[in-house]
């Protein structure tokens, strides 16, 4: 049963991001290196705010719950803007890439469009990123233990995994949007892509506080067996 689940969960997760690879990004060399550069600008998005609220955790109060949930929202709230920060970043890098490409070639053009560097760059954030959010669940979901034995939701499992490939998509969507608006100067979209991801971010972290409050108990069979 753990089994199923977690392949069954992992398919749901990240399905779609695969068949978007295969069919759009694997048969390009350049395409595969903007894909794995991107996960690397995220993955030092993420490094950055996680020093931030480490530090801010030490410097505060470990016994006040209620701080120290506050300062989870807070790291949470620092990492999306950090993430946009280095979109960004990698915005202008692509962007003399681009250009550079473009004084070698032959005919003049590039042999990638900034798009297409947009659609990857977002595919690639949206990849790295449901990775970390579900990795410890797909984990939990290979077992020993039983979801919903108490009366917790039976879906939490397949409610995330819906979840993080709608996290995704939305990357690669706030990718194509965030590298159009930095290109024709449109302030107001930018704006909304970062307003979006810190709402999308806290919607998902209330909702998971509110609902997904789980318990995974060890069935009795495998505490038996773990004795």
């Amino acid at each position: 049963m753990g089994a199923a689940v977690f392949f069954g969960c992992a398919g749901i997760a990240f399905g779609p991001a695969l068949a978007l690879v295969l069919l759009t990004v694997a048969a390009e060399p350049l395409r595969v290196i903007v894909l794995v550069a991107g996960a690397f600008f995220w993955l030092v998005s993420l490094l950055l705010a996680s020093l931030i609220w480490f530090v801010s955790v030490h410097l505060s109060d470990r016994e006040d719950a209620k701080l120290q949930y506050g300062l989870l929202v807070f790291g949470a709230a620092v990492s999306v803007l950090l993430q946009e920060v280095f979109r960004f970043a990698y915005f202008k890098l692509l962007k003399k890439a681009d250009e550079g490409l473009a004084t070698i070639s032959e005919d003049g053009r590039s042999p990638i469009s900034l798009r297409q560097m947009a659609y990857v760059s977002g595919l690639s954030f949206g990849i790295i990123s449901g990775v970390f959010s579900v990795i410890n669940i797909l984990a939990d979901s290979i077992g020993p233990g039983i979801v919903g034995i108490h009366g917790d939701s039976p879906y939490y499992f397949i409610t995330s995994a819906f979840l993080t490939m709608a996290l995704v998509l939305l990357h690669t969507f706030w990718g194509v949007i965030f590298f159009d608006a930095c290109e024709k100067r449109r302030y107001w979209c930018l704006g909304l892509v970062v307003a979006s991801h810190l709402l999308t971010s806290g919607l998902v972290k209330g909702f998971g506080r509110a609902t997904f409050q789980r318990r995974t108990v060890v069935a009795p069979s495998a505490r038996g067996r773990e004795s």
